[in-house]
């Protein structure tokens, strides 16, 4: 196991020791693995909200348009 020596400013401790109490967690470090757990399944295993899917799904029904020349139609110059 990695150890690390942490510099926290005032208001970073008071988030790890509110952590550590809501959780009940024994010390800081416990509180810092579980902020870390939470932060990397956000980072590392997205999942796609719910709305997002329901609006994907109504965009596959949409009518498409075809455009031969892309830059002329959405008025992009070269």
């Amino acid at each position: 196991m990695v150890q690390a020596l942490v510099t926290l400013t005032a208001e970073e401790d008071r988030v790890v020791n509110v952590v550590k109490g809501l959780h009940g967690f024994r010390n800081k470090s416990q509180a810092i693995e579980y902020i870390i757990h939470v932060y990397e399944d956000e980072l590392f295993e997205p999942e796609l909200r719910p709305e997002f899917i329901e609006k994907m799904n109504a965009r596959q029904q949409e009518r498409t348009v075809k455009v031969k020349d892309f830059r002329k139609h959405f008025g992009l110059n070269k």
